[in-house]
């Protein structure tokens, strides 16, 4: 069983971004998406600060946000990097086999990275990420670089969407035509 610590708040501010572009998004009735939570089991507990200090996870998460762009199935799970490498290790493969299943189902599933030490968000689509993954799975490397990124899929900011990942999302449907 997984414990959940400070460690899990790394990617907070990735996730406060995003759920405030969520929210301009669902203001201009543009998409519905929904931060899923991960269902814990308290441990321990400070009853004068009322804080989880300790806890499990009750089962394993598939993705961070799911929910619908004008009709379209979305799924996307967000994750920082602070190096130009992103090891493959931060991706669990019960996320890959989700996200490649909700695919299979007619759904869009991406990862939203945000490159920390170059202030970047870029939208990795499923289908490039699971080239990278069985790579991995062949022998190859563990992790990819910045370097291998499509130039296409880096993530804009906007008026009310920091992280406004829809263009980019549109960008993969297009290709996916």
């Amino acid at each position: 069983m997984a414990t959940w610590n400070s460690r899990g708040l790394r990617g907070s501010t990735l996730e406060d971004l995003i759920n405030r572009t969520n929210e301009h998004y669902l203001e201009q009735q543009l998409a519905l998406i929904q931060k899923i939570p991960t269902p814990i089991t308290p441990i321990n507990i400070d009853k004068q600060k009322r804080h989880i200090t300790l806890a499990y996870f009750e089962q394993k998460s598939t993705v961070d946000y799911i929910g619908a762009v004008q009709g379209i199935p979305v799924c996307f799970d967000a994750k920082e990097c602070n190096k130009d490498t992103f090891p493959l290790a931060n991706i669990h493969p019960h996320q890959i086999s989700f996200m490649e299943n909700f695919e299979k189902q007619g759904g869009i599933s991406f990862l939203i990275l945000y490159y920390t030490a170059r202030e970047i968000y870029y939208y990795l689509p499923c289908r490039q990420l699971l080239k990278f993954w069985k790579r991995m799975e062949n022998g190859g490397r563990k992790s990819f670089r910045f370097e291998e990124l499509d130039p296409k899929f880096f993530i804009l900011s906007a008026p009310g969407a920091p992280v406004h990942y829809l263009e980019t999302l549109k960008t993969d449907l297009e290709l996916r035509d």
